[in-house]
């Protein structure tokens, strides 16, 4: 089997996106025979909001779900499990606030197919204002890069594109749609987790993507494959007072999240840091708590959290 599609799905959050998502992913495996891809929908949802009425009206969706919400890292876990057990050479994680253009799945998977060396290949994401119903050509995310410090970035995030990032190096995929050689998944992959459970939610994919880097596994860009994408935790801009802007957007239950994984990463990967990248690391933890101190106090329970983690 060439193909394994895995997406999670969680109450209200994902159930408006469906009637788009759904028939975008379904147009965009047409150039493989049915019996050459499998589709995943992994519901995160609580027992009460379980969406099975809207994807079982999809035959071509394997539905799941056990009525609690496992994270990301563990759902896409099981899915990646399956996706092995039924014999697939590739897998593919994307979020259902999307919509793909038709030809998108299929550069992805040549990518792959042309160059065996690469692990991941990363679409280009642009917004989709979902409100306005429409797609624009602000990026959202063309890969992951990084800088000293164990710092990760979605390239080109909140710019226009005007295909100055096409050529790129990236160290693998957004979270929100990457495709993956499943044999390189295998290599890297940390006892039976192959993105970290600890992380739940957010920063899961930087985990995933240095430790593909770090294992010298190649990721690329596929400029030609384009997915638009409704994010919510999106940032735009740089500076300050852009900073604060784009915090404001954001749930407290998601800075939460991004506040104690960063500090996981840099737990987890302190000990393979050279000097320089670790006096960047003490730099960001301390800027980090003071603009905690004095700005989201709410944040300050995490450090005791940071201790706990094993």
């Amino acid at each position: 089997m060439k193909l394994a599609v895995g997406f999670i799905t969680y109450k209200e959050f994902s159930d408006k996106y469906l009637a788009d998502f759904v028939p975008s992913l379904l147009k965009a495996l047409q150039f493989l025979a049915s019996d050459d891809y499998l589709v995943y929908a992994w519901d995160n949802s609580p027992a009460d909001c379980l969406q099975k009425a809207a994807l079982t009206a999809y035959p071509e969706l394997k539905y799941q779900g056990v009525g609690e919400n496992l994270g990301f890292g563990r759902a896409a876990n099981i899915m990646i499990r399956q996706a092995l057990q039924a014999g697939a050479e590739y897998f593919l994680i994307v979020n259902p606030d999307m919509v793909l253009e038709p030809s998108a799945i299929k550069e992805l998977v040549w990518a792959l197919d042309k160059d065996g060396t690469l692990a991941a290949a990363a679409p280009k994401i642009l917004r989709w204002n979902f409100a306005a119903n429409t797609k624009t050509k602000q990026i959202d995310s063309v890969g992951i890069v990084l800088k000293t410090g164990l710092r990760f970035r979605d390239l080109g995030q909140g710019t226009t594109d005007q295909k100055q990032f096409d050529r790129q190096t990236v160290i693998g995929p957004s979270g929100a749609a990457g495709l993956f050689r499943l044999t390189a998944l295998e290599s890297i992959k940390e006892g039976d987790q192959y993105f970290d459970e600890r992380f739940f939610m957010y920063k899961e994919d930087c985990d995933l993507d240095y430790r593909l880097w770090q294992a010298g596994l190649k990721a690329c860009l596929v400029p030609e494959a384009i997915i638009y994408h409704d994010r919510t935790a999106f940032s735009q801009g740089t500076g300050l007072l852009s900073t604060l802007r784009n915090r404001r957007h954001k749930s407290r239950q998601v800075r939460l999240w991004s506040h104690l994984n960063e500090h996981l990463i840099y737990v987890k990967h302190w000990s393979s840091q050279n000097l320089v990248s670790r006096i960047f690391i003490i730099i960001r933890v301390l800027s980090i708590l003071i603009f905690s101190l004095m700005l989201e106090q709410f944040l300050l329970k995490n450090y005791c959290l940071i201790k706990k983690r094993p």
